[in-house]
């Protein structure tokens, strides 16, 4: 527990991605457990491919908690996958108090994808934490022009178009160098790219990159490369743009609503277009001043403004009245012939659940935690840049 932010670590073993099994009723005892001892008013969920977000929402809906959906990707409609998850979105969503999706690309596909009533669904974009990702103390030289990518290198991410793009770059400018961080299946591609056009010396490859060190990775650099075939939002963009980096990016997803027109250069998912944006870039650059970069990235985006905006929302879901069983299964029968059916099903069956739990161990029995407050000289405090201070 650290700032008022107690984790809980469920004896659930991943198995892929970070995911757990899905279970659908396995996890009701502990979350039941957790939402009473902790006097939870409302439960909020985060990522579609969270199978533990999926089973907490249809938990607390069944306990009568006002619950609350963060979608943070993009889906496609016609691919195996796509489908499958779009039907498990809308049985998750089919009960939900309120959602946010961190763009109005991904409202948009998030309505499409869900059914949702587009007036539950509120836009909140992620910010950055600007303290932290400041640019260099001095301007670098532009003899030498260093490109950054730190990216998962997976075929969402554009990994493909990468391996096309740098030797072109690298054939067109003599002094521009690449930086690359991240890992993945794609990782092979590139390296083998690097030594068919034998660019060891111009394209450095990292590895994983952990989170405390992206930032020194970003201020030796001048330009950063987003090549992503899909994005929401991009929250990599904001960190490189708050360092003062250039962006060249793929226009995408949420991408263009990122960053203003002038601190962003944007192309098609192209190898040739790609090159022209990179182009571009260069072209630009001196123009760039990454500490005007930054100061503008602290007026465009904070956590303190999403925390607020956050809890308008949150205000929303509590205030919606409380519903019965059948009121609740009539939201769950337009979601398909056959998967409204089975949809009504799995909630009666985790509701009969819940109330054998009730009867083998009353809410009374579980024991609350006793309210705790920091001494206000431990108080966590957001400032005005939005970071957060201890006082």
């Amino acid at each position: 527990m650290t700032g008022r932010l107690k984790v809980y670590y469920i004896p659930w073993k991943p198995f892929l991605m970070q995911n757990t099994l899905p279970t659908f009723y396995g996890t009701l005892p502990i979350m039941r457990t957790i939402l009473i001892r902790e006097k939870i008013s409302l439960v909020h969920g985060h990522q579609a491919f969270s199978t533990l977000c999926h089973e907490a929402l249809m938990h607390a809906r069944t306990m009568g908690y006002k619950v609350v959906f963060t979608d943070h990707s993009l889906y496609g409609f016609a691919d195996v996958g796509s489908i499958h998850m779009n039907k498990v979105l809308q049985f998750t969503l089919a009960d939900v108090s309120q959602a946010i999706c961190v763009s109005h690309t991904s409202k948009e596909n998030t309505v499409l994808r869900s059914g949702l009533p587009p007036e539950k669904v509120f836009v909140i974009p992620n910010a950055v934490d600007t303290a932290m990702f400041t640019p260099a103390p001095e301007k670098l030289s532009h003899n030498e022009i260093v490109i950054i990518v730190i990216s998962r290198l997976v075929y969402r991410k554009g990994a493909d178009l990468l391996v096309e793009v740098i030797p072109e770059i690298c054939r067109l400018f003599s002094n521009v160098r690449f930086i690359v961080g991240g890992d993945g299946p794609k990782r092979v591609r590139l390296e083998e790219m690097r030594e068919k056009n034998s660019l060891q010396d111009r394209v450095e490859m990292l590895g994983a990159v952990p989170h405390a060190r992206v930032r020194s990775v970003l201020i030796s650099g001048h330009i950063f490369l987003n090549s992503s075939l899909t994005e929401a939002f991009c929250i990599a963009i904001l960190e490189a743009a708050s360092c003062g980096l250039l962006t060249v990016s793929t226009r995408v997803g949420g991408v263009p609503e990122v960053l203003p027109d002038d601190m962003i250069v944007l192309a098609e998912p192209d190898p040739s277009d790609m090159v022209r944006a990179i182009r571009k870039a260069i072209s630009i650059l001196p123009k760039i001043d990454p500490q005007v970069m930054h100061l503008r990235m602290k007026k465009l985006y904070n956590w303190h403004d999403v925390a607020k905006r956050t809890e308008i929302v949150y205000d929303r879901a509590l205030g919606c009245s409380n519903q019965n069983l059948v009121d609740r299964l009539s939201r769950y029968l337009p979601c398909g012939g056959w998967a409204g059916k089975l949809f009504c099903l799995v909630m009666i069956i985790d509701f009969l659940l819940w109330r054998l739990l009730q009867l083998w161990q009353p809410t009374e029995d579980i024991e609350e935690v006793p309210d705790f407050s920091l001494p206000n000289s431990e108080c966590p405090e957001f400032k005005e840049d939005g970071s957060l201070s201890l006082r």
